[in-house]
C-alpha cells in the first residue's frame, strides 16, 4: 500500500465514498417509507376499535416518520446538487488540461516553445488545481453541516401536522374502502353474466 496516494487515487476514494452516502440515504428514505405504511395500517386498527390513547400515540410516531423522510429527502436534494456541481468542476478542469496539451503541442510544433512560460504556466495551473480541489472540499463540508442543522431544526420544530396525519389516515382508510367496493362490483358483474349465460342456454 502506499504511503503517498495521488491526487486521482484521492478523487476516486471520494466519489465512493459519496456515491455509498447517496445509496445510503435513499435506502434510509425507502425504509421511511414503509415505516409510514406500517403505521398507517395500525392507526386504521386502532381507530377501528375505538383506542384513542393507541391512536394518538401512532399517529405522533407517523408525524416523527414523516418529518425525517422529508429531512432525508432534502439531504438526498443537497448531495445531488453538490454532486453536479463537482462534475462541472471536473469537467471545467479538464478541459483547462487539454487545452494546455494542445498549447504545448502546437508550440512545439512550431519550435516556439518556451519554457520558462511553461514552467510558469504549469505551477499556476497546480496551485489552481489545489485551491479547486480545497474549495470542493470546503463545499461538501459546509453541505454536510446544513445537513446536520437540518436535522436539529427538524428535532425542534414541527414540520407535520396533527391535521395532516389525519387526513392521510383517512385517505388511506378511503382508497382500501374503494378498492373493497370495486372487488364487489366486479363479482356482482360476474355473476350477472354468469346469470344471463346460462337464461340462453336454457
Amino acid at each position: 500500500m502506499a504511503l503517498f496516494k495521488s491526487a486521482e487515487e484521492r478523487r476516486i476514494e471520494r466519489d465512493i465514498k459519496i456515491r455509498q452516502g447517496v445509496r445510503r440515504i435513499e435506502k434510509s428514505i425507502r425504509e421511511q417509507g414503509k415505516f409510514q405504511d406500517e403505521f398507517i395500517r395500525n392507526a386504521q386498527q386502532a381507530k377501528k376499535i375505538g383506542d384513542q390513547s393507541q391512536y394518538t400515540f401512532i399517529r405522533n410516531s407517523l408525524k416523527k416518520t414523516a418529518t425525517i423522510r422529508k429531512m432525508l429527502e432534502r439531504q438526498l436534494l443537497s448531495v445531488k446538487n453538490a454532486l453536479l456541481i463537482k462534475r462541472q468542476a471536473e469537467a471545467s478542469a479538464d478541459f483547462a488540461k487539454s487545452m494546455g496539451l494542445m498549447a504545448l503541442e502546437i508550440g512545439k510544433l512550431f519550435g516556439e516553445t518556451d519554457l520558462v512560460k511553461t514552467q510558469a504556466d504549469w505551477e499556476k495551473a497546480m496551485v489552481q488545481s489545489q485551491t479547486m480541489e480545497e474549495r470542493m472540499n470546503m463545499f461538501l463540508d459546509t453541505v454536510e453541516d446544513v445537513a446536520a442543522q437540518d436535522v436539529e431544526m427538524s428535532a425542534a420544530s414541527e414540520v407535520v401536522s396533527d391535521a395532516e396525519i389525519d387526513r392521510l389516515i383517512e385517505a388511506e382508510t378511503e382508497a382500501e374502502h374503494q378498492k373493497e367496493l370495486d372487488k364487489l362490483s366486479a363479482l356482482r358483474a360476474e355473476l350477472d353474466s354468469l346469470k344471463q349465460q346460462g337464461e340462453k342456454q336454457k
